[in-house]
């Protein structure tokens, strides 16, 4: 009898012949692990992140919805031209026009703060991929499993961990927007012809110097383009993030969702449509031109000429 349960109990930890393997058992494990022994800290961070997103939201919300437009579309028009500034204008006020503005500037602030976490973590492991060929071959595979995992699983043990909120989604999406910040940059750096590292070596640089005054100068384009994946995927993973209280723009889509209300999802989508090109060609911009030579630099060479001809008459 026992033999025949052993033979009962081995067949079922098999699937299709194969024994099966606990990896979930394992990763619930090390959750429970994690959240027995970190989990007040966890909360504490939590909460500084929810506070520090929800004050930038704030800020965001100051002015006037109007006013802010008129901001918007000035630094459109700086990066840009003036046609990128107009076409912010209309976006802008079509987003007022559809009461998004707070959602719209709620997930942009989730965008911003994303970013800006990822780019910190992101560009100095970019670097060090760069120099370093160990690093890269440990890189390259944990940034391939970060990419290609889906979006929506990265929301499962972030909540667990975090719980519910603001704080879960700008965690879950720093984590599913970092890779990009990371390939650029070590693409970049990488890309910098070998020549003119020789040279700045020939010329007594150190390698500190040389990687900030050659490899990051010329190795910039890349980066910022790096920098605009990394906003676009935050963007999109903000969205996704309604799903476990994020707020803005993503807690209408869900909601839409939910309710089947085609014309609030509709509305919410052209909000993040709006958003997302508006940063797109906010960075794009500012990728490709070179180091102080944008709109801002050429304003103040004409003002100086302007002022240094009555002298020189």
């Amino acid at each position: 009898m026992s033999a025949v349960l052993n033979a009962d109990v081995l067949n079922a930890e098999k699937v299709h012949g194969v024994p099966r393997i606990p990896l979930g058992d394992k990763i619930v494990e090390g959750v429970d692990w994690i959240i027995a022994n970190f989990g007040d800290f966890l909360d504490r961070v939590g909460r500084n992140i929810e506070d520090t997103v929800n004050s930038f939201t704030d800020l965001l919300l100051t002015p006037a919805p109007l006013v802010m437009v008129a901001i918007l579309a000035l630094l459109a028009w700086l990066a840009k031209d003036w046609k990128f500034a107009l076409g912010s204008v209309v976006g802008l006020v079509l987003v007022i026009g559809m009461d998004q503005w707070e959602n719209t500037m709620a997930t942009a602030s989730l965008v911003v703060s994303a970013t800006v976490v990822a780019l910190v973590i992101g560009i100095p492991i970019g670097i060090l991929a760069a120099r370093f060929g160990k690093v890269s071959a440990v890189v390259k595979p944990v940034m391939d499993f970060m990419q290609t995992m889906p979006a929506l699983v990265w929301l499962v043990p972030v909540v667990m961990l975090f719980g519910a909120g603001v704080h879960a989604g700008l965690v879950a999406t720093v984590i599913f927007a970092l890779a990009p910040g990371v390939r650029f940059t070590e693409l970049g750096i990488r890309q910098v012809d070998a020549e003119v590292v020789e040279a700045g070596h020939a010329f007594g640089a150190t390698p500190r110097q040389i990687l900030r005054e050659v490899q990051l100068p010329l190795a910039m384009p890349t980066v910022m383009a790096g920098v605009n994946q990394v906003i676009m995927l935050s963007l999109s993973m903000a969205v996704i993030a309604g799903m476990v209280g994020g707020g803005g723009l993503g807690g209408d889509v869900v909601g839409a969702i939910a309710n089947l209300e085609v014309g609030l999802g509709f509305e919410a989508g052209l909000s993040v449509v709006v958003l997302a090109i508006f940063l797109d060609r906010i960075t794009a911009s500012a990728g490709s031109r070179r180091p102080g030579h944008g709109r801002l630099k050429t304003l103040r060479t004409k003002f100086s000429k302007g002022e240094r001809q009555p002298a020189a008459a």
